[in-house]
């Protein structure tokens, strides 16, 4: 059961970045207000880097941003990292 729901959260959080970079890359083109860099590097600390990663390839969006893309990997990192402890332990 377990399993399942966590399989189905990531998903839907996954989804919902990928949505949040299409939505930024498309209000950026626009020239409207922007989904600022803390909101879309949270929801990919919350499991949806995956996401965040796909869409800045499709839309090349934030790629040119080293900071951004710093804060992104170490948060892929940490995350691997956890998770490889919480398995291996």
């Amino acid at each position: 059961m377990f399993f399942r729901l966590l399989v189905l959260y990531l998903v839907l959080v996954n989804a919902f970045v990928y949505f949040l970079f299409w939505l930024d890359k498309r209000r950026a083109r626009k020239g409207q207000r922007r989904i600022s860099e803390k909101e879309l590097l949270m929801w990919s600390a919350l499991g949806g880097w995956p996401g965040a990663l796909t869409a800045m390839r499709k839309f090349r969006h934030k790629t040119k941003k080293r900071s951004f893309r710093a804060w992104l990997f170490g948060l892929i990192a940490l995350q691997i990292a956890l998770a490889a402890y919480l398995l291996l332990r």
